[in-house]
């Protein structure tokens, strides 16, 4: 029986461009009975489609039709059905963010990179850090703060001087980003169970914001974060090419 395979393409030209030719090298199924989901475009448009798709059975095969290409297996319009006959799969447990803001208003999203707080102004932010319910530092003065999962580790994590996580690997990283109080403060690894809860201090005068993979709520006030393991993101790699090789070869680049 041939593959049955469903095409999504991000709005850019080099990707509607592929879609095109690949929808009529390979026909386009519908998403919900297809066995394997074709997502071109870059991270971005990987990360919306796992979201939109995560009630679906099938798994993703990302082609790079973007600019950055962290999850993306390289594009060719040849021998795709073998291609994905042969893909390793990579299973991703998002990060659930429950966010309060200032009119009591409670807001909630998944995040598979990172859960991020950023401050809004000109001020830098005054964040209380809690983990499982124990306080673990009283103010933290920052740009901001994020907690990431390991697929997301060299994603904004990495920038901002996070540590890169194996793949396979129960933790999540918290990271601050230029963090004026504790100066030299490096972060904290935490188990992948942990719940983590951010209090934003003064946020009347200094407001932040909270992100979870570029959905936003303004004004905080309080934001807790944990991962979500009864969610499970199933993204396919070319042999070789997986995630666990992507997080060791971005240590050596």
């Amino acid at each position: 029986m041939s593959l049955r395979i469903a095409f999504a393409a991000s709005n850019a030209p080099l990707a509607q461009s592929a879609h095109a030719a690949l929808t009529r090298a390979y026909g386009d199924h519908a998403e919900a009975g297809a066995d394997v989901i074709v997502a071109l475009g870059g991270d971005g448009f990987m990360l919306h489609t796992l979201h939109r798709t995560q009630a679906l059975q099938a798994p993703v095969y990302g082609m790079n039709r973007g600019t950055v290409g962290f999850l993306m297996n390289a594009y060719s319009e040849h021998d795709l059905p073998e291609r994905l006959a042969a893909a390793e799969e990579a299973v991703l447990n998002p990060l659930s963010m429950r966010a309060e803001s200032v009119d009591g208003a409670v807001h909630e999203a998944l995040a598979i990179n990172e859960v991020s707080l950023l401050r809004q102004g000109p001020q830098a932010a005054r964040l209380r850090i809690s983990v499982d319910g124990r306080l673990r530092m009283s103010e933290l003065v920052c740009d901001g703060a994020l907690v990431a999962t390991p697929a997301g580790s060299t994603a904004y994590n990495y920038s901002a001087h996070g540590p890169i996580l194996p793949i396979g690997a129960d933790v999540l990283a918290l990271t601050a980003m230029a963090a004026f109080r504790p100066r030299r403060w490096r972060g904290a690894l935490l188990p992948k169970a942990a719940e983590v809860r951010f209090d934003v201090l003064g946020g009347e005068k200094r407001p932040v914001m909270a992100e979870a993979d570029s959905r936003s709520v303004r004004d905080v006030v309080q934001v807790d974060i944990r991962s979500e393991p009864a969610i499970a993101h199933r993204v396919l790699f070319d042999p070789g090419h997986g995630l666990e090789e992507r997080l060791i070869r971005e240590q050596f680049v």
